[in-house]
């Protein structure tokens, strides 16, 4: 059957977007088997339109005897209908009903009673699971094979095994039939439970996760970092180390790297974390589909040999190409086993020594002072369907993902789109996170795409991890987008819940530009306005309404990105966050400064200096750039709401204009902490992505003046620090909720009569925050502000920055330098 357009979706009801004809005669098809159908004219009842909205319209087709309908699924079914002399068949999409019949809410996987394991796995279209068990991971290993009991009211296949099986490994034999493929499978596969596995993933592994083997010495009761606001620094686990030479060779790129506390990396966390940063947020750990485990099939090039090839040269990127897909790098946004760490990043990546180097790695970040966050990706798998790397779908084929109309897998995500609306996807959602937070004392959760989710799974999500940071990206688009599937888990739809989202509308307006298009254009610090690149679209009018425009919705984010916060525009009209406009859409959509993750960069797209590098005129010094650069830096870090530093961004880094690294090798991607390089014009980037922009990217890496020195980056260094200790020496820079902010959160400098490129944050009548994006010294006063005596913060009174030194309150006029932000205490 080519098609699946109708939905199983109860045990009595099948939905189908064909017209409702009376006189038509439908059909069930279970195999041989032929069963009628009624036409209910009163269409799909509400409370299967409120788990499928996207059925709107179908007809609804009664099933009246339901007895054989769990027998009838372990088989090929299907509909037809007879109109006239004409006939129309198609296959059947069955989540609804397994949902509906086979309602199950205990352990999967491997579970311990004393030291003998049951494994379990929910397969309720399977006609046959049986256990293969191996003595070891050898390829060569002949399995001992055992049958497993099915439980028929469950969908679950279960075996009882022997003390003697921990530590040894297993598949699935899973008999199935696959509608896609028209037959039955005999598929041999592993646990979607896995938490353990052997190399490259090739078995599952039994393991308990409570054996003290496995255990750091003092895991169990080491004490954690104390709470606080968050302050979050996204970093990849092989960046952090491949290129360190002050740790050990054999641990670079591994969990293990972090646990050598004197190392470069280390102790450039370690003095962030004592400035104020307070959360790790590392890019996927869990076992990774791209990624070789065996350093021996891992490819390198020679980096003496990249070097030697001039800063805009297009040699280096195709030495990378040739090996991108081979080389141990890669972001990890490509999931094969959730519960799993990545073998890659482990010393001995064959069974549980990855278990053990993970928890040393969370206790190192703890001891420093920094809590520990995982960048989850429960929206999408690498592979679905009968691909070997796929597993959910070869044991229960069509449940686990998100279908289109014809029964095909959704791919928005760019992947395999799973369907968390689904309840056993949701319960393994929560089952892996469970798991995380527990067995490995994760501190908090980042969701990727978290828009494909539903806002009723991220709410089970808060409950389940009450206490724990949860924040991911809101976006809504593909199939889910404007509540298709249901009221998904967007930006909008998840205001008031706790739950944060990245907040694109300030860093849009901070660079200039969006995550797509217009990398030359130019926002409130890369010089609009004041200092026109020529690229940027617009005369000077509407440049300047546009630089306006900016700063009310960088106003907003920085009091929350708050729904309701009251300001005055650029226009001299009183109005709120929501009426501020973000390319059509409302700038401030969250009910809590909480709900508010503040950012100017992340993995995805330019560095903050590469797009700074792009934006300013040509004529902007490097001196100029890389205090625009801190400024944008600033504005994240003095924000109301949850700073999202992307790592690197404190020493200027740079990925050579990429802008999308997540295969372009750890030449691209590399972080120096001894703040040598950053990484500049180190040969034009990647051309599958960037070849276009080539033209605009080649002057620019080619520009002797652009290549920042030790003396800029420590610039960077410093002044990040001393944000960070700003924001930490005072509690009004992490207000709790709506009503503290608008209370206590106050703009001046606002209205028609502006300095443009200035904002003037006052909280409390105690703080005082001018950022000074122009290039010119600015003197600002304000009849309120005049009633009280102003100085310097003492961080900036003791600045590595001369410049911040020169600012200044003077008999009711505060002067602040050129690109400049500078802060004041009353």
């Amino acid at each position: 059957m080519e098609n699946s357009r109708a939905h199983w979706v109860k045990a009595q009801l099948i939905a189908w977007d064909i017209p409702p004809d009376p006189t038509a005669v439908f059909r069930l098809h279970a195999g041989e088997e032929i069963v009628p159908l009624h036409l209910d004219e009163s269409g799909l009842p509400t409370e299967v339109l409120g788990k499928f909205p996207h059925l709107s319209g179908y007809t609804a087709l009664v099933l009246e005897d339901t007895s054989r309908v769990r027998e009838m699924l372990r088989g090929p079914v299907s509909v037809s209908v007879v109109i006239g002399k004409a006939v129309e068949s198609t296959g059947l999409q069955i989540p609804g009903v397994l949902d509906d019949l086979f309602v199950y809410d205990g352990d999967l996987g491997v579970s311990f009673d004393g030291d003998t394991p049951t494994i379990r796995v929910w397969a309720p279209t399977a006609q046959i699971v049986r256990l293969h068990l191996y003595a070891d991971s050898h390829p060569d290993t002949t399995a001992a094979v055992y049958p497993m009991v099915y439980d028929s009211q469950t969908g679950v296949w279960s075996i009882h095994g022997q003390a003697d099986w921990q530590y040894q490994f297993y598949l699935f034999e899973v008999e199935v039939f696959v509608q896609r493929t028209g037959r039955v499978e005999k598929n041999r596969v592993t646990d979607p439970y896995s938490v353990s596995l052997s190399m490259n993933s090739a078995r599952s592994q039994i393991i308990d996760l409570n054996d003290p083997a496995l255990m750091p010495p003092g895991w169990q009761d080491f004490p954690k970092p104390p709470p606080a606001d968050p302050v979050i620094y996204e970093l990849h686990v092989r960046d952090f180390s491949i290129t360190d030479g002050s740790v050990e060779a054999a641990h670079r790129g591994k969990y293990r790297a972090f646990t050598a506390l004197e190392s470069n990396g280390m102790n450039h966390l370690r003095a962030l974390a004592e400035a104020g940063l307070t959360h790790i947020h590392l890019l996927p750990t869990f076992d990774i589909a791209t990624l070789d485990d065996d350093v021996n099939n891992q490819f390198t090039v020679d980096f003496e040999e990249l070097a030697s090839y001039p800063p805009d040269s297009t040699a280096q990127q195709a030495l990378v190409s040739e090996i991108r897909d081979v080389d141990g790098f890669n972001w990890g946004y490509d999931p094969y086993h959730f519960n799993v760490p990545e073998g890659s990043y482990s010393t001995r990546p064959d069974g549980p020594q990855r278990i053990l180097e993970y928890r040393e790695m969370v206790m190192a970040l703890n001891s420093i002072g920094l809590r520990v966050v995982t960048d989850m990706v429960y929206n999408h798998t690498a592979h679905s369907g009968q691909h070997p790397q796929s597993v959910f779908d070869r044991i229960v084929p069509g449940y686990y993902y998100r279908l289109n109309d014809d029964g095909v897998v959704e791919n928005s995500t760019c992947c395999s789109n799973t369907a968390s609306e689904h309840r056993m996807m949701e319960k393994f959602m929560l089952d892996s996170l469970r798991l995380w937070a527990t067995a490995y004392k994760i501190d908090g959760f980042r969701f990727d795409l978290m828009g494909h989710h539903m806002r009723d799974n991220m709410l089970k999500v808060r409950d389940l991890l009450d206490g724990k940071l949860v924040y991911g990206e809101g976006w809504d688009f593909g199939e889910v987008a404007w509540g298709r599937r249901g009221i998904n888990a967007n930006q909008f739809n998840l205001a008031g819940t706790g739950i944060a989202t990245f907040n694109d509308r300030l860093r849009d307006a901070v660079r200039g530009g969006n995550h797509v298009d217009g990398q030359q254009h130019q926002g409130f610090v890369s010089g609009l306005y004041y200092e026109p690149n020529g690229i940027t679209p617009g005369s000077p009018p509407e440049q300047r309404a546009r630089l306006l425009h900016f700063a009310d919705e960088i106003r907003v984010g920085l009091a929350g990105n708050l729904r309701e916060y009251p300001l005055l525009n650029a226009w001299g009209e009183t109005v709120t966050g929501w009426d501020i406009s973000h390319h059509g859409a409302p700038t401030g959509y969250t009910l809590s400064p909480r709900e508010n993750v503040v950012y100017v960069s992340a993995h995805d797209n330019e560095t903050l200096f590469d797009a700074i590098q792009y934006k300013a005129a040509p004529a902007v010094t490097l001196d100029a750039r890389v205090r625009m650069h801190n400024l944008a830096l600033s504005l994240v870090l003095l924000a109301q709401g949850i700073p999202f530093l992307h790592a690197g961004d404190d020493l200027l880094r740079s990925k050579s204009l990429d802008r999308d690294s997540f295969n372009s090798g750890d030449w691209f991607n590399r972080i120096d902490w001894t703040y040598e390089t950053n990484n500049w014009g180190i040969g034009l980037p990647p051309a599958d992505k960037n070849e276009p922009n080539w033209p605009i990217q080649q002057p620019l890496l080619a520009n002797p003046a652009l290549r920042p020195t030790r003396e800029h980056i420590l610039r960077a260094v410093e002044h990040t620090r001393e944000m960070l200790r700003i924001r930490k020496s005072s509690p009004l820079f992490h207000l709790q909720t709506a009503a503290d902010v608008k209370e206590q959160v106050s703009f001046y400098n606002c209205g028609l009569d502006q300095i443009p490129g200035v904002i003037v944050m006052g909280i409390a009548d105690e703080i005082l925050v001018i950022f000074n994006a122009a290039p010119k010294r600015i003197a600002f006063m304000d009849e309120h502000l005049s009633q009280f005596h102003w100085r310097l913060h003492p961080v900036q009174a003791e600045s590595y920055d001369a410049v911040v030194r020169l600012s200044r309150y003077v008999e009711g006029v505060f002067i602040i330098p050129p690109r400049t932000t500078a802060v004041f205490k009353c």
